[in-house]
């Protein structure tokens, strides 16, 4: 028997109705996942994403976090930060520098200032045990440590700038490795806010702005242990 074509078409519908049923179905999430969000729910998820990206806290590298331990639990180790200031556009000081006024000098900007209070609540989220925030004299370091906000800052010109004058790189490397020896037992952290030059005279490493390298001593030698703090400058 010969059904109508009109039957045929009939059926051929509702076989493509049940199949798309059934694919319905096996796209059901499992419990505890999420569909995928479509329309105005996805462009809304996306937004919201991308915000929180933005304001996601700065220098949380997975790859990171074992020295972050080693910082945490600093109870035995005398541990120091070797860190850059924060970003301060520009390149050395002007030609009319002067050390005890900030206008003659290059200074942090607004993004130097949050990454500086980033950097601050990076240390304490993990409850690092930072006994000592030096500071070089110059004002971009002096205000990054001021807005870490860990402890109170305190100069010491041996970690100041030698970018203008290598004349005194050697004797100021030396000055930094004597504190730190002299410092070797007292178990803590020890936080430096420098600059790139210093840095990579104790470290061979040249920072970013706002990033670090820990280093500790070991019969008598710098050890560097690591970078923190690293970012896309």
């Amino acid at each position: 028997m010969q059904y109508p074509r009109s039957k045929y078409w009939i059926n051929f519908c509702l076989i493509l109705a049940l199949a798309g049923c059934n694919a319905s179905q096996n796209t059901v999430p499992d419990s505890g996942s999420e569909a995928t969000p479509t329309g105005t729910e996805a462009t809304s998820n996306l937004s919201a994403d991308i915000s929180q990206a933005a304001e996601a806290p700065a220098f949380t590298s997975a790859a990171e976090e074992p020295l972050w331990t080693q910082l945490m639990n600093a109870d035995e180790e005398t541990y120091v930060v070797l860190l850059r200031h924060a970003i301060a556009p520009g390149t050395g000081d002007p030609a009319n520098f002067q050390l005890s006024d900030c206008s003659t000098q290059r200074n942090l900007s607004d993004a130097g200032r949050q990454q500086a209070e980033e950097i601050g609540a990076a240390f304490r989220d993990r409850n690092i045990p930072v006994t000592k925030v030096l500071s070089s004299q110059w004002c971009r370091c002096l205000e990054t440590a001021e807005l870490m906000n860990i402890a109170p800052v305190e100069p010491f010109p041996p970690i100041n700038s030698f970018f203008r004058d290598r004349s005194t790189a050697q004797a100021q490397t030396a000055q930094v490795k004597d504190y730190i020896a002299a410092n070797e037992d007292s178990a803590d952290v020890i936080i430096m806010v420098t600059h790139q030059v210093n840095i990579t005279a104790l470290s061979d490493i040249f920072p970013q702005s706002g990033s670090a390298v820990v280093v500790q001593l070991n019969n008598g030698q710098l050890d560097v242990l690591g970078q923190l703090l690293e970012n896309d400058e």
